[in-house]
């Protein structure tokens, strides 16, 4: 995929359309501007009438939306926003609630005011158990916490910073594959750009062939024996390099394909543009894109709130040696139906209990040595994060230098070959006026329109590698655009 993306393959097929030269100069004509050709690309993908072809924003759109890594980065967000759900919700009491039913409960009888047993199975120490019922229990407590030094709330802070990461996390992975897509979208133009002048010098050749042998039949001294040797050299280097460009071809279609989430067996149609802008490309200032990506870059928005709940972590285990107050009720309902149930507030009624209250409790725990481990680990933990983000911010600087650098000289190149196919075409044209009138050979000949044809293949790869390198700025910077269906 990567010569597709790059087009180097492509870049290595225009440049033998120098061939459309030798064809040419055979024929003795002057040369016609191409016709144009139904792009091959479209042709043999048997897309369905009336289907729309697919824009760079629309596969932008698709990547960003369908990609797997911005599906998982999504469902990390959804985990995170989870607990920050749970983390709001930590001052609700815990109910601890235990409920029974059993037996069977041997008779336990007197009056109801703690006196002797009225039975005589009511008596402990024999074998005989009265007549037996059966216990049911329900026993319920719980703690409201009312003031916990900040801990609470540091809680919730921290986990407000998880959707923040969360969602620089989801934008990243977008960002990444919405750049895919676009060096897949520019690699598919390009091979489909040597496609057609494949396909238009094929066609020139073959009729190059048939005029060569027509002048040689008719003992034409501008031609030789030579120049019909170098017409079939030329047309079966140009059988090997239309498979390459088509091999490239389906390569670039099948990268598009994966990235926009289209099932198999489907038409992967793609809109034709042309590789150079219509409008004039002009690269912002390394200082302004270093300053864009300071402020939009997802990783150090992401990174910036994991700091954040980092410090909100540690201030948490400073705090964990201080106690947490709160309110605390507890409810219990005992019934058994072989006792009698107790009205003296003084007796002991193990079987027929009722008791609830509330009150003011602290807890604390005296486990030192492990909290103060629990705080390094925390503080560690910090600078650790810290580290990192000192880190990711020179990585992203560098980063942003060297792809604003690769934009600045790919214009540079792009803008200096887009001069350098002029300057060979009017070689070209100069070239065959001279061989017209007899004053130059055919080796001249070809030599100009084998440059015009490497000028026309460097134009193109490097109007390819501006607009790929504009993409990996705007990646680089996190101005990266969302495309839209």
């Amino acid at each position: 995929m990567a010569d597709v993306v790059n087009g180097k393959k492509t870049r290595r097929v225009i440049t033998w359309a120098g061939v459309l030269l030798a064809t040419r100069v055979a024929a003795q004509e002057p040369p016609p501007p191409p016709e144009p050709l139904p792009s091959p690309a479209l042709a043999t993908d048997a897309v369905p009438a009336g289907a729309e072809p697919l824009t760079l924003d629309q596969l932008i759109w698709r990547a960003r939306s369908r990609d797997a890594r911005v599906e998982e980065a999504r469902a990390e967000l959804r985990r995170l926003e989870a607990l920050l759900r749970q983390a709001s919700w930590a001052w609700f009491p815990k109910f601890e609630t235990r409920v029974g039913f059993g037996g069977p409960v041997p008779e336990a009888r007197n009056d109801g005011l703690g006196g002797p047993p009225t039975t005589e199975a009511s008596l402990e120490g024999d074998f005989n158990f009265g007549r037996m019922g059966v216990t049911a229990f329900v026993e319920s407590t719980a703690v409201l916490p009312l003031f916990t030094f900040g801990k609470l709330e540091a809680l919730e802070d921290a986990a407000r910073e998880g959707p923040r990461v969360g969602r620089a996390l989801q934008t990243r992975a977008e960002d990444e594959a919405g750049f895919q897509a676009t060096q897949a979208f520019y690699g598919y133009q390009l091979a489909r750009s040597g496609l057609v002048q494949l396909a238009e010098t094929k066609k020139r050749l073959e009729a190059a062939g048939e005029q060569v042998r027509a002048l040689l039949d008719a003992k034409s001294e501008q031609v030789s024996r030579m120049d019909l040797y170098k017409v079939g050299y030329f047309r079966n280097q140009l059988e090997a390099r239309q498979a390459q460009a088509e091999q490239g071809r389906q390569l670039a279609l099948a990268a598009i394909r994966l990235l926009a989430g289209i099932p198999e067996g489907e038409p992967v149609p793609v809109a034709e543009v042309e590789l150079e802008p219509e409008e004039e490309v002009t690269p912002p200032a390394l200082e302004a894109a270093l300053a864009t990506a300071e402020e939009q870059r997802p990783e150090l928005v992401g990174v910036a709130a994991g700091v954040r709940a980092r410090e909100k972590e540690v201030f948490i285990r400073e705090r964990g040696f201080l106690p947490d107050l709160g309110l605390a009720g507890f409810l219990t309902l005992r019934y058994t139906s072989s006792a009698t149930r107790q009205l003296d507030p003084f007796a002991f009624d193990p079987y027929n209990d009722r008791e609830a209250g509330v009150g003011l409790v602290a807890r604390y725990t005296f486990d030192f040595p492990v909290k103060q481990a629990q705080l390094d680990q925390s503080r560690a933990e910090l600078d650790k994060l810290k580290a990192q983000q000192k880190l990711i911010a020179a990585a992203i600087r560098l980063e942003v230098t060297k792809v604003h650098g690769e934009l600045v000289m790919a214009l540079g190149r792009a803008r200096a070959q887009s001069l350098a196919e002029r300057e060979a075409r009017r070689w070209a044209t100069a070239a065959y006026g001279a061989f017209d009138l007899g004053t130059s050979g055919t080796r001249d000949m070809i030599e100009a329109f084998t440059a015009l044809a490497q000028a026309s293949a460097e134009r193109a790869q490097s109007w390819h590698d501006v607009q790929v390198a504009r993409a990996a700025l705007a990646r680089a910077t996190g101005a990266a655009p969302l495309g839209h269906e």
